[in-house]
């Protein structure tokens, strides 16, 4: 047996029963959307260095246009014997300076036989790189190149950025947690006073 909604609370308790359903599926898209983010950015920025890749910002136009200034790169790992005229490479110019370049030459032999070296040039400059690169200062290849994500990166990994970053990822997480725990009281309540209303029927 039915019974119509009569004026002038017509059909309000359904209406009101839509929004709240609407507004508990909005939460739950936006909840797995926010957890779906912050993964994808834990492996971007963290998880690839497992898979041997290492992230750099390009800081000059010496590569310019294929590495744009501001570009973040992954960098994968590889064995030098395997590179030839051609690949481009990033490696260690001193202890806390990378630089990434074309091969223009491979000189096996040096700086000692058994090693190898390479000649290299920034695709942008006139000239070639003063002095050789030792193999066993090469880091590796780039993969992939995403243009002006470098500076965001430097910022979030140094602080005062990375306190900023921190702070977001809390608050996202804290915002996940109260909206799943609000949605799931609200719906152990309407599950109870279903039941309840059942009994009552009963």
């Amino acid at each position: 047996m039915t019974e119509k909604c009569r004026p002038p609370f017509s059909c309000l308790d359904n209406q009101e029963e839509n929004v709240k359903k609407a507004i508990t599926i909005t939460l739950k898209i936006i909840n797995t959307l926010i957890v779906l983010i912050v993964v994808l950015a834990a492996v971007a920025l963290v998880g690839v260095k497992f898979f041997g890749i290492h992230l750099y910002t390009v800081l000059s136009g010496s590569m310019e246009p294929e590495y744009p200034t501001g570009s973040l790169i992954y960098v994968k790992e590889t064995d030098p014997q395997e590179l030839k005229e051609g690949d481009v490479i990033t490696f260690m110019l001193s202890e806390s300076t990378t630089a990434t370049h074309r091969i223009v030459e491979v000189i096996p032999g040096e700086p000692s036989p058994g090693q190898i070296s390479f000649r290299t040039k920034g695709d942008a400059n006139e000239y070639e790189d003063a002095g050789l690169v030792d193999g066993r200062n090469v880091i590796g290849t780039p993969v992939l190149t995403i243009p002006k994500l470098g500076f965001t990166v430097n910022k979030i990994q140094t602080p005062p950025g990375s306190y900023g970053a921190l702070t977001i990822g809390g608050a996202l997480i804290l915002f996940v947690f109260i909206t799943d725990s609000l949605v799931s009281d609200k719906g152990e309540k309407k599950e109870d006073k279903k039941k309840k209303e059942d009994s009552d029927k009963e």
